[in-house]
């Protein structure tokens, strides 16, 4: 059974803050159902406009990051879900025996709501 304390946030809350610090991002930490950590990236330096298609805010895939992102939004991406998942975490799961054994979920959003749309603060990046 996913469970994710309090304690458990603020012991990976350094890590993932040294994550969005070395992007130049900000975001907020939080737990929901007592489950899922959840990292709400609210402004920064990447330009996730491409990936938004018209959308105030977008839910990112833990699953599919390597293939729905590229360049540094990946490595951000990728970087931060390390972070999330810390040295404890494991997934035991086997959906083809319906038995879901992990130590916590995650969930990054980038945009905070839909009337909180994330803010691109640096300078648009060409390649």
């Amino acid at each position: 059974m996913a469970y994710v304390s309090q304690a458990d946030k603020k012991a990976l809350t350094p890590a993932i803050k040294a994550v969005l610090n070395k992007y130049g991002m900000k975001g907020s930490i939080s737990v929901r159902h007592h489950s899922t950590l959840v990292v709400k990236v609210k402004s920064g330096n990447i330009d996730f406009s491409d990936y938004m298609r018209g959308e105030a805010y977008v839910d990112v895939n833990p699953y599919w990051i390597d293939q729905h992102y590229t360049g540094i939004a990946r490595d951000f991406l990728n970087e931060l879900l390390d972070a999330m998942k810390g040295p404890n975490y494991f997934n035991e799961d086997d959906a083809m025996t319906d038995y879901f054994h992990r130590s916590h979920y995650t969930d990054i959003t980038i945009g905070t709501a839909w009337n909180k749309p994330y803010t691109f603060m640096g300078a648009r990046e060409y390649a």
